[in-house]
Formats: C-alpha cells, sequence, structure tokens
C-alpha cells in the first residue's frame, strides 16, 4: 500500500534538504517551515503529495511541491526526482 503522507522532519531528511532528521525536527519546532502557507511547528506535521513547502535556505528561500513520496533517504537524482522547485 503506497504512503499517502509523511512527517515533514523525515521528508526534509529524505529529499536530501537536511543532513539529519534531527536538524529537520529542530527547522519545525523554531517555525521556519511552511506547508501550504502554514506555520509548521511539529516535526510529526504530516505532508501530502501536492503539498507546497517554504522554507529558509541560506540567505533565501526555498519553496517546492512535492511530487512523489521517497522511500527512503537515497541518492540525490532520486530525491530530486520526488519534487519541483518554485520559483
Amino acid at each position: 500500500m503506497p504512503m499517502t503522507a509523511i512527517r515533514i522532519d523525515k521528508l526534509l531528511f529524505f529529499l536530501r534538504i537536511a543532513k539529519s532528521r534531527s536538524l529537520a525536527h529542530s527547522w519545525t519546532y523554531e517555525g521556519h517551515i511552511r506547508v501550504n502557507g502554514r506555520r509548521i511547528e511539529k516535526g510529526s506535521a504530516a505532508v501530502c503529495i501536492g503539498d507546497i513547502v517554504t522554507l529558509p535556505q541560506g540567505e533565501g528561500v526555498l519553496t517546492f511541491k512535492l511530487l512523489a513520496m521517497p522511500l527512503r533517504r537515497g541518492p540525490a537524482i532520486e530525491a530530486k526526482a520526488c519534487y519541483q522547485l518554485i520559483d
């Protein structure tokens, strides 16, 4: 049975946006992440295919749409196939 949702901290780790799941978890508690414009404050917040995720990255902002559920933290090419960057 395919997954329909994934925890935001796990997603950011699997997509190679965060170096560790605990780092992604801390970002959520600091309130730096938004899903569909809604501020996320828990690492357990669910993200579904089609959701728009926004977070600060360096001096800019990273916004992407989730296209597919990552099943693992695989190679970068596999991770990038799961989302589409939005300008």
